[in-house]
């Protein structure tokens, strides 16, 4: 195809970003809408292709857009248009910046991820699924090159070209009869291979292997051929993840082999049950005492990487440092404090030494810096702030010793200490450090790359966090008319920008124009994600509160209730989020003097709060 070519009139080809056996995929800008976009075409088909073929690839591509476009999940890519231009199949996806689990292990010289991030793919992966089987969707074909990890750390899952509903009975033997593969060997489950029935539990079997793979370096049955790949699956059990990788705490490889059982049955029940177990395994790690010499030698190491036995630190950050807030588990502490003082070492010299993976092939001081700074990502991420501003801070230092201190990777590493700082209480330092990056970034990159973009946007948002509105506006000003130059005026990201704009508005008082705004911001988000994605939502809520900033308490009430009912029908009635938008329903009511219905509302959360117990998901 040439580089102009325009689909349906609309859709203008840019660049190829992804080939495979059913197609290409291109970067692409949307035209009317002004946005770039990914689009995933069908190869041109030509008259050698038999009649029974071609309908068949039409109703699979047909069935990916139908069962994509209704899942609505951060953990799923999402579909925004889909038709047929002059013989080519066309599916219209969001663009994701990121890159997909087999290019993270090519990027990696096929070693495996670190314990940290297999830990966390795994739980949004389980997530993700729990909720396209609770749609009564199967992907069947989940792998590496399926599961894209964007810039923010988000995975998301792609390409459900042969997903099935539970319901449809019958395609699936006229999918097969045809002879196209529906799935790939390496990541098949054994009732696949055997034309066996296939439900939810198929998914987890190739979420097994998937685990397997970026735990190891390696799928599970990796011996040649696609036939003793497919007999693997079937008839051979798989070697322990441990055998391969000594420092996978055991709580995961149970689990990923378990996954991997070729009886449906003697798997998880569902991606709910799995996602229980991996919490728990979690728990335990983040839980464990250190009580008693023994204990702390025989514990498995969970979510210490294995480069970190024996690693030597490299130069710390300059500045006195403020002690750590909520200590970690005694060997994270021991490697946190390392990163940044030196003065600690990584193992207990009462523990015995194992011998580290890979040994005898140092690793590049690039590499163990990336694999530090997505260790310090991983600790933010599970709420560690404190310690995650020592690591980013820590690596900025290096990196900027060994890079130079406009390079792109140690300006991140900036712009996450940042991040760790606001959330620790810090905000005027973080406020600093993001007005640094984005000016250092405007420089290097231009003001409209995205990596400026991101910065401008944690940097309004502090401004605004600090009272300093009339700045915070202009920054959110021209952060919007960016993202609509760059992006579109109804791309996710112009629309956060204006939902930021709308909250400063009102924090200067300005409620007229902020009710506006959020008015303009919630249906475009409707139209774009949903009415009931989250950030609709949250718009939605924002314009009930400028109803009632503006005494318009009647309005506020419709609107505060049909943010409440969205929610309790998509994340139930005891969620956090349901039960704050029934408090400000329950406000709502007490304004308008309807105090005995006020009152009902505050006994029912108070109820369904005491009812939630601490271990409930």
């Amino acid at each position: 195809m040439a580089e102009s070519r325009l689909i349906q009139g609309r859709y203008r080809l840019i660049e190829t970003i992804g080939r495979g056996g059913m197609g290409e995929v291109w970067r692409a800008r949307d035209e009317s809408l002004g946005r770039q976009v990914a689009v995933k075409c069908l190869k041109p088909m030509g008259p050698r292709h038999e009649p029974n073929f071609l309908q068949v690839l039409r109703e699979r591509f047909r069935r990916e857009a139908r069962v994509a476009a209704a899942l609505q999940h951060r953990g799923i890519t999402v579909v925004h248009d889909f038709g047929e231009d002059d013989g080519t199949l066309y599916l219209v996806m969001e663009l994701l910046n990121g890159r997909n689990l087999s290019q993270l292990l090519d990027d990696n010289r096929r070693q495996p991820l670190p314990v940290a991030d297999v830990i966390e793919i795994a739980e949004q992966l389980t997530a993700a699924l729990a909720y396209t089987h609770e749609q009564e969707v199967v992907h069947r074909d989940l792998k590496p090159a399926n599961i894209v990890r964007i810039a923010d750390g988000t995975v998301k899952i792609c390409d459900f070209g042969i997903a099935r509903l539970g319901h449809d009975i019958g395609f699936t033997a006229r999918l097969t009869g045809t002879g196209i593969a529906m799935g790939t060997p390496h990541y098949m489950s054994p009732e696949q291979i055997g034309a066996g029935t296939v439900d939810h539990r198929s998914d987890l079997y190739s979420l097994g292997c998937v685990l397997y793979e970026i735990a190891t370096g390696a799928p599970p049955f990796d011996v040649g051929d696609a036939w003793a790949v497919l007999i693997g699956h079937r008839d051979t059990t798989p070697e322990p993840l441990r055998a391969r990788r000594a420092d996978l705490p055991e709580a995961y490889d149970h689990i990923v082999l378990d996954l991997l059982a070729k009886d449906p049955d003697d798997r998880p029940r569902d991606a709910d049950e799995l996602g229980k177990r991996l919490a728990d395994a979690r728990r335990f790690d983040t839980g464990r005492s250190t009580a008693g010499a023994d204990a702390r030698r025989t514990a498995p190491t969970v979510l210490l990487p294995f480069w970190t036995r024996g690693m030597t630190t490299g130069v710390p950050a300059s500045g006195a440092r403020p002690p750590l807030q909520n200590p970690p588990g005694r060997a994270t502490a021991a490697l946190v404090h390392a990163w940044t003082t030196g003065a600690v070492p990584l193992r207990d010299a009462a523990a015995p030494a194992a011998p580290a993976p890979h040994s005898g092939r140092p690793l590049d001081r690039l590499t163990v810096l990336a694999e530090r700074h997505g260790a310090g990502l991983d600790l933010g991420r599970g709420g560690r702030w404190a310690e995650a501003a020592e690591v980013h801070h820590a690596v900025a230092a290096e990196r900027r010793q060994l890079l130079g201190p406009d390079h792109p990777d140690t300006l991140t590493s900036h712009f996450e200490a940042a991040r760790a700082l606001g959330r620790t209480g810090r905000p005027d330092a973080a406020l600093s450090a993001f007005e640094q990056v984005a000016a250092v970034r405007t420089r290097t990159l231009g003001a409209d790359h995205p990596d400026t973009l991101v910065a401008r946007h944690e940097l309004a948002l502090g401004l605004g966090s600090l009272g300093r509105g009339p700045e915070a506006l202009t920054v959110y000003r021209d952060l919007v008319a960016a993202r609509t130059r760059v992006h579109g005026a109804l791309a996710p990201e112009t629309l956060r920008a204006r939902h930021g704009l709308g909250v400063n508005l009102g924090r200067l008082g300005r409620w007229e124009e902020a009710l506006v705004e959020a008015r303009e911001v919630a249906e475009a988000r409707d139209r774009v994600l949903g009415a009931d994605h989250p950030d609709t939502l949250v718009s939605r809520r924002e314009v009930a509160v400028a109803l009632g900033w503006l005494g318009r308490w009647g309005e506020a009430l419709g609107t505060y209730r049909r943010v409440a009912d969205a929610r309790e029908r998509v994340l139930g009635a005891a969620h956090p989020d349901t039960l704050a938008s029934r408090g400000d329903e329950a406000q709502c009511l007490d304004r308008l003097g309807r105090a005995d219905e006020a009152a009902a509302r505050h006994r029912r959360i108070a109820q369904l709060r005491q009812e939630r117990s601490p271990g409930r998901r």
